[in-house]
């Protein structure tokens, strides 16, 4: 049986591999087509410059939009490296890099949902997760998400204990804040565990490792930009409107659906209840999977938690669609049920559809005019968070199998 397993396998991999290449071929030349700017990765190298030239990293305006510098001085540190290639070479090096970036996020993904994942089954994911919106957009802005949550998985991953697990999450928010709430899912998971059986040091030491290492690369961008570092800790962190507009369509978290659903440009306390709400109710219901060893539920709902809590949460954020639609198509296959198989089409078609564009939206703040019908095509991506949410606030505490055996395994 091993061998005719083997054979099997060797057959199966060229075909993924094939299927695969053929998609990204694909989404490679419609990007061509579109003419895409990658106006993100356009303002990372200019971030880049600056922080070479010496110049405020925060007073940057750059590109026909006149974007901002939004991230940590640590971010622009690593973004000097661009400043060496012209602008195409550049732009083909982040495309091929994001795809690379997306085959190691399904494989991490599917890592943490079950034992000994086959690179074939990665590959097949990714030659569908291309054309879903968030990560289609992240491909034509040429944003750094993938890497983030690829950081972050490759921490959450490891074994309970591994001497390097917290790395990824320290240096993602160093990057990016968002990730931050990993490492405040992981103290409030050691503490629980304290409580119920006696067992924490594994889930605290991950979260002190994520400290030490976001204190670390903090500090060093301060030595290295210290004008710059005390401009952002001190006044920028505090600037959510230097992000965008918090009515944007894009924008797929609370604050954005509320500013909507309300027709303000500022939602105001009425968003910082709502967030605290949702913060108390996402990390409750992570901690609590974390629990019952169910490992990737517990980190898609920290990360869904996150995307939900911020004040601002572009539609490409939302790349850990690719995890919660492997969990739940895995939790389908394995349990049944029509309901399940419903849930798990019902996720797929909101992050494929592409259905929050077909609002008015752009220039002139067409959002805060928007009807009843089109608020709720505006608010899909924050509607299935919350479904997601309650999904694992109702589930049985009975431990699950899969997350017990991923853990078994390590």
């Amino acid at each position: 049986m091993t061998v005719i397993a083997l054979v099997g396998a060797r057959r199966r991999m060229p075909l993924a591999a094939g299927v695969c290449l053929l998609s990204f071929t694909a989404f490679w030349l419609a990007q061509r087509a579109a003419d895409v700017s990658m106006i993100d990765l356009m303002v990372y190298r200019a971030e880049g410059e600056t922080a070479r030239a010496g110049g405020d990293l925060y007073a940057l305006r750059t590109t026909e939009a006149h974007l901002p510098t939004t991230y940590p001085p640590f971010a622009a540190l690593l973004f000097t490296p661009l400043t060496l290639l012209d602008t195409a070479d550049m732009r083909t090096l982040a495309t091929l890099g994001n795809l690379l970036l997306l085959v190691a996020f399904a494989h991490l993904s599917l890592r943490l949902i079950g034992p000994a994942p086959r690179t074939e089954t990665a590959l097949w994911v990714s030659a569908l997760a291309v054309w879903a919106e968030p990560v289609w957009t992240t491909l034509r802005y040429g944003q750094i998400n993938l890497l983030l949550a690829v950081l972050v998985l490759w921490d959450l991953s490891r074994r309970p204990g591994h001497r390097w697990a917290g790395l990824g999450i320290g240096i993602a928010a160093a990057i990016k804040l968002t990730p931050a709430l990993f490492a405040v899912f992981l103290l409030l998971t050691g503490a629980a565990e304290a409580a119920r059986r006696g067992h924490w040091r594994a889930p605290v030491r991950h979260a002190c490792v994520a400290g030490v290492s976001f204190a670390g690369a903090t500090l060093f961008a301060a030595t290295v930009l210290p004008d710059d570092s005390w401009r952002f800790w001190t006044r920028m962190i505090f600037e959510a409107g230097r992000v965008g507009l918090a009515e944007d369509t894009a924008n797929q978290s609370l604050r954005g659906v509320l500013a909507r659903l309300l027709h303000t440009d500022e939602p105001g306390i009425r968003w910082a209840v709502a967030a605290a709400v949702a913060g108390a109710l996402g990390l409750t219901v992570a901690v609590r999977a974390a629990l019952r060893g169910e490992r990737a539920r517990a980190a898609v709902t920290c990360a869904v938690t996150a995307l939900l809590v911020s004040p601002v949460s572009w539609s490409h954020h939302w790349v850990w669609c690719v995890p919660m639609a492997l969990l739940l198509w895995t939790e389908a296959v394995r349990r049944g049920g029509r309901a399940r198989w419903a849930t798990t089409g019902a996720a797929v078609l909101v992050f494929c559809s592409y259905a929050l564009w077909w609002v008015p939206h752009g220039v002139g703040r067409l959002e805060l005019d928007q009807n009843y019908g089109e608020m709720t095509l505006s608010a899909l991506y924050v509607g299935t968070a919350f479904a997601f949410l309650l999904q694992g606030a109702t589930r049985n505490r009975r431990p699950d199998p899969i997350g017990d055996q991923a853990v078994a395994k390590e």
